[in-house]
């Protein structure tokens, strides 16, 4: 305590020293009446410029550009029991993860029976080989992984991540999952119980209600790409377990499946471990199935829709369109264009309708890319007063985006944020396999993320703004709007917008209540 008080004291005095001559400094300089009167000084001339310092640093160096991110391509070969393997080592972590997919997702999709190919990979796991649902549970859980089967719209995988030392049991349970599934009826009950109340919730999220709808009045209900991966309510509670089980038949066979290693694995280290998992695997006599892959639809798509959510806290809006399909040449450099516009909290977007005027905790839009064509978007969730100057600015925002392009600023931000958002996925070992496994139930090639990449980072502010005026061209646009019917539409009225579509929540149009007589219209008392 006395040490404590000595540097106190010790600074205090410091200290008021320093004030002190400080003061007196002031003093002499301007407070006191008897300071001496300084000699006068000649005033510079008009024209004298004083002579510029030369910076001993010398000039301001200019940042280097940084070189294009590679992406490591897979070593691909064949397995002895005729499986497809993608090999990508990386020996710094002793992690591994392991996809197998097949190209068979929700676009293979029975037309009654949407969301079969999700309902069926969610039975993946839920038991396989000697185990029922809770015992491989568990054996998943003693060994510290990972393991999850999931559907999207093109393909089926199931996913497995676990440390080194534990890859050998860890494989044998990934080979239950795929090629020795239960199929139990017990859990397929629970899991078709899950999946319809899953569904029906999906009805009161206006968000999903917006990415179900867009979908259905883009490519059209009858479309593979029609309906959400997840399937409908109806067809959900029709599905039957037997349903599950013919699409695994179908879709799941070793001469359509690729198993994507990644991590810390070699060859030899997968040779037996392949063997053993999927040794007995064989393929039916009968031909595989080819994947759907979509073309654009004939259209043409409505130009406006409405989903009426009376009990809506908010409204959703967007604009849809079609876009490419993922092994399209462009379809890398307009992920760029994308993120100027609406992928990242900077984007203008965002700037717009969140920071500038508060309307929305988030606006975005969005590039889709999948087999067949892919669609591109911009939404946001907004409050429902606002509605009608939130759509009328987020249309503003995109045609005039479409019009001018991108500025030299975003041109380079997007090339930075484009090579960062690559070395993500590859930092990681199971985000790397996923995208790789992504890209094989696609039909692209085992390179597609290295030459795409370097496509991306090539492109030019000439490349990128004509991309931006095809595919982000408001006029050609879908304007879909999720909220309170009664609220909304007057505020949408000064948009010079045709009669609305009306739809439901699950994308089915709704009949149009009928007009009435022009005589009871003009009976019709005024409002006040």
């Amino acid at each position: 305590m006395s040490a404590l008080k000595s540097r106190v004291s010790v600074a205090t005095v410091a200290g008021a020293a320093a004030i002190a001559c400080v003061s007196s400094f002031f003093v002499a300089c301007g407070g006191s009446p008897v300071a001496p009167t300084a000699p006068a000084t000649p005033a510079p001339s008009a024209s004298t410029t004083p002579p510029a310092e030369a910076d001993a640093l010398g000039p301001k160096p200019e940042p280097a550009t940084g070189a294009p991110y590679k992406a490591p391509a897979p070593v691909v070969y064949t397995a002895a029991n005729g499986v497809t393997v993608w090999l990508l080592e990386r020996h710094t972590l002793p992690v591994v993860s392991i996809v197998v997919g097949v190209p068979s997702g929700a676009a293979s999709d029975p037309a009654a029976r949407p969301g079969l190919a999700y309902a069926s990979a969610t039975m993946l796991d839920e038991g396989a080989g000697s185990r029922g649902a809770l015992e491989f549970a568990r054996a998943v859980d003693i060994l510290g992984a990972s393991l999850e089967s999931s559907a999207t719209l093109d393909a089926s995988f199931v996913t497995l991540t676990v440390l080194k030392r534990n890859l050998t049991p860890a494989f044998a349970l990934l080979g239950d999952t795929v090629v020795r599934p239960r199929f139990d009826a017990k859990e397929w009950k629970r899991v078709q119980d899950l999946w319809v109340n899953d569904l029906k919730a999906r009805a009161t999220e206006p968000d999903a209600v917006m990415q179900v709808v867009a979908r259905a009045a883009l490519f059209g209900k009858e479309s593979p790409y029609g309906h959400p991966i997840t399937g409908l309510v109806g067809a959900a509670q029709k599905t039957s377990l037997e349903d599950a089980k013919g699409f695994y038949k179908t879709a799941w066979r070793p001469d359509r499946a690729t198993v994507i290693a990644a991590g810390d694995v070699t060859k030899a280290d997968l040779a037996p471990l392949l063997e053993s998992a999927f040794g007995a695997w064989r393929a039916p006599a009968t031909p595989a199935l080819t994947p759907p892959a979509p073309a654009e639809p004939k259209g043409p798509a409505p130009r406006f829709v409405v989903v009426d959510r009376a009990d809506a806290p908010q409204s959703v809006i967007a604009l849809v369109r079609g876009g490419v399909a993922a092994g399209d040449p462009v379809a890398a450099p307009l992920s760029r264009v994308n993120n100027a516009l609406g992928g990242s909290f900077t984007s203008r977007l965002n700037q717009d309708l969140r920071e500038e005027h508060g309307w929305s905790y988030g606006a975005r839009s969005r590039v889709a890319f999948s087999r067949g064509v892919g669609s591109t978007s911009a939404s946001a969730a907004v409050f429902t007063d606002k509605t009608g100057d939130a759509l009328k600015a987020l249309m503003a925002d995109v045609q005039t985006y479409a019009k001018t392009g991108l500025t030299d600023d975003e041109v380079e931000k997007t090339r930075s944020h484009a090579r960062a958002e690559l070395v993500e996925v590859y930092e990681q070992i199971d985000s790397a396999a996923f995208r790789l496994a992504t890209n094989a139930t696609c039909g692209l090639s085992p390179d597609f993320e290295t030459q795409a990449g370097l496509r991306r980072d090539a492109a030019s502010k000439d490349d990128l703004n004509k991309l931006a005026a095809k595919y982000f061209d408001s006029t050609a646009a879908t304007i879909l709007v999720v909220g309170p019917k009664d609220k909304i539409l007057p505020q949408l009225a000064g948009l010079g917008l045709p009669e609305p579509e009306m739809r439901d929540e699950e994308g089915n149009v709704r009949a149009a209540a009928p007009a009435k007589p022009a005589a009871a219209k003009a009976a019709a008392p005024a409002k006040k």
